[in-house]
Protein backbone atom coordinates (compact mmCIF):
# COMPACT_ATOMS: atom_id res chain seq x y z
CA UNK A 1 0.00 0.00 0.00
CA UNK A 2 1.18 3.26 -0.82
CA UNK A 3 -0.24 6.68 -0.61
CA UNK A 4 -0.46 8.67 -4.01
CA UNK A 5 2.03 11.31 -5.37
CA UNK A 6 -0.40 13.61 -4.98
CA UNK A 7 -1.13 13.61 -1.31
CA UNK A 8 3.17 13.13 -1.33
CA UNK A 9 3.38 16.84 -2.89
CA UNK A 10 0.24 17.57 -0.87
CA UNK A 11 2.35 16.50 2.71
CA UNK A 12 5.14 18.36 1.04
CA UNK A 13 3.15 21.95 0.43
CA UNK A 14 1.56 21.92 3.79
CA UNK A 15 5.36 21.18 5.59
CA UNK A 16 7.20 23.79 3.35
CA UNK A 17 4.16 26.32 4.57
CA UNK A 18 4.40 25.22 7.96
CA UNK A 19 7.89 25.92 8.75
CA UNK A 20 7.13 29.56 6.81
CA UNK A 21 4.99 30.07 9.55
CA UNK A 22 1.28 30.98 10.28
CA UNK A 23 1.16 34.23 8.52
CA UNK A 24 3.61 33.78 5.73
CA UNK A 25 2.73 33.55 2.66
CA UNK A 26 4.80 31.73 -0.95
CA UNK A 27 3.67 31.52 -4.32
CA UNK A 28 3.11 28.13 -5.81
CA UNK A 29 6.02 28.47 -8.29
CA UNK A 30 8.12 28.87 -4.87
CA UNK A 31 6.65 26.05 -3.33
CA UNK A 32 7.18 23.61 -6.36
CA UNK A 33 10.77 24.80 -6.63
CA UNK A 34 11.46 23.92 -3.39
CA UNK A 35 9.54 20.73 -3.00
CA UNK A 36 10.49 19.74 -6.19
CA UNK A 37 6.60 19.26 -7.39
CA UNK A 38 5.79 19.89 -11.04
CA UNK A 39 3.72 23.38 -10.82
CA UNK A 40 1.17 22.05 -12.92
CA UNK A 41 0.55 19.11 -10.68
CA UNK A 42 0.94 21.54 -7.31
CA UNK A 43 -1.81 24.08 -8.61
CA UNK A 44 -4.51 21.18 -8.58
CA UNK A 45 -3.40 20.43 -5.01
CA UNK A 46 -3.48 23.89 -3.61
CA UNK A 47 -6.87 23.80 -4.55
CA UNK A 48 -7.88 20.82 -3.05
CA UNK A 49 -6.43 21.90 -0.22
CA UNK A 50 -7.94 24.99 -0.18
CA UNK A 51 -11.17 23.18 -0.33
CA UNK A 52 -10.56 21.12 2.20
CA UNK A 53 -9.71 24.18 4.37
CA UNK A 54 -5.88 23.68 4.91
CA UNK A 55 -4.65 26.26 3.07
CA UNK A 56 -5.66 30.64 1.92
CA UNK A 57 -4.95 31.34 -1.66
CA UNK A 58 -4.72 34.68 -2.75
CA UNK A 59 -4.28 36.44 -6.47
CA UNK A 60 -2.15 39.57 -7.15
CA UNK A 61 1.04 41.41 -6.48
CA UNK A 62 0.65 40.15 -2.75
CA UNK A 63 -1.27 36.50 -3.30
CA UNK A 64 0.24 33.65 -2.87
CA UNK A 65 -0.44 30.74 -0.27
CA UNK A 66 -0.64 30.48 3.40
CA UNK A 67 -1.65 28.19 6.08
CA UNK A 68 -5.25 28.24 6.88
CA UNK A 69 -4.64 26.84 10.40
CA UNK A 70 -1.93 26.67 12.77
CA UNK A 71 0.29 23.71 11.86
CA UNK A 72 -0.23 22.08 15.53
CA UNK A 73 -4.05 21.89 13.69
CA UNK A 74 -3.20 20.02 10.96
CA UNK A 75 -2.64 15.92 11.09
CA UNK A 76 -1.47 14.19 8.35
CA UNK A 77 -4.13 12.28 8.29
CA UNK A 78 -6.08 15.86 7.11
CA UNK A 79 -3.33 16.27 4.72
CA UNK A 80 -3.76 12.55 2.99
CA UNK A 81 -7.37 12.25 3.18
CA UNK A 82 -8.04 15.94 1.64
CA UNK A 83 -6.10 14.61 -1.35
CA UNK A 84 -6.95 10.63 -1.01
CA UNK A 85 -10.09 10.60 0.51
CA UNK A 86 -10.83 8.35 3.97
CA UNK A 87 -8.34 6.03 4.52
CA UNK A 88 -9.71 2.26 3.84
CA UNK A 89 -7.54 -0.57 4.21
CA UNK A 90 -9.93 -3.21 2.75
CA UNK A 91 -13.77 -2.51 2.47
CA UNK A 92 -14.82 -5.06 4.87
CA UNK A 93 -13.28 -2.60 7.36
CA UNK A 94 -15.71 -0.08 6.37
CA UNK A 95 -19.01 -2.70 5.70
CA UNK A 96 -18.48 -6.65 7.11
CA UNK A 97 -21.20 -7.08 4.99
CA UNK A 98 -20.03 -6.26 1.47
CA UNK A 99 -17.74 -9.25 1.80
CA UNK A 100 -19.05 -12.74 1.15
CA UNK A 101 -17.62 -14.17 4.46
CA UNK A 102 -19.42 -11.26 6.49
CA UNK A 103 -18.17 -10.81 10.27
CA UNK A 104 -17.03 -14.89 9.86
CA UNK A 105 -13.62 -13.61 8.05
CA UNK A 106 -10.44 -14.72 10.04
CA UNK A 107 -8.79 -11.61 8.47
CA UNK A 108 -11.02 -8.61 9.12
CA UNK A 109 -9.99 -7.72 13.03
CA UNK A 110 -6.41 -7.54 11.65
CA UNK A 111 -7.58 -5.32 8.96
CA UNK A 112 -9.73 -3.28 11.25
CA UNK A 113 -6.85 -3.26 13.64
CA UNK A 114 -3.99 -2.33 11.38
CA UNK A 115 -6.15 0.66 9.76
CA UNK A 116 -7.10 1.70 13.46
CA UNK A 117 -3.41 1.99 14.69
CA UNK A 118 -2.34 4.03 10.87
CA UNK A 119 -5.39 6.54 11.48
CA UNK A 120 -4.17 6.92 15.15
CA UNK A 121 -0.80 7.53 14.03
CA UNK A 122 -1.69 9.72 11.23
CA UNK A 123 -3.74 11.55 13.27
CA UNK A 124 -1.39 12.00 16.27
CA UNK A 125 1.28 13.53 13.24
CA UNK A 126 0.73 17.31 13.44
CA UNK A 127 3.06 19.58 11.26
CA UNK A 128 3.70 21.47 14.34
CA UNK A 129 6.40 18.11 14.85
CA UNK A 130 8.17 18.31 11.63
CA UNK A 131 8.81 22.53 11.82
CA UNK A 132 12.66 23.30 12.16
CA UNK A 133 13.04 25.90 14.79
CA UNK A 134 14.44 29.04 13.21
CA UNK A 135 17.87 30.21 14.81
CA UNK A 136 17.71 33.64 16.06
CA UNK A 137 19.22 36.49 14.37
CA UNK A 138 21.63 38.13 15.86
Amino acid sequence: MQITRQADYAVRAIYFLSNLGVESRASTSQIAKEQHIPPSFLAKIISQLSVAGLLHTSRGARGGVSLARDPKDITMRDVVEAIDGPILLNECVEDAHGCKFDKDCPMRALWCEIQDDLITRLEGATFADFVVPQEDEQ
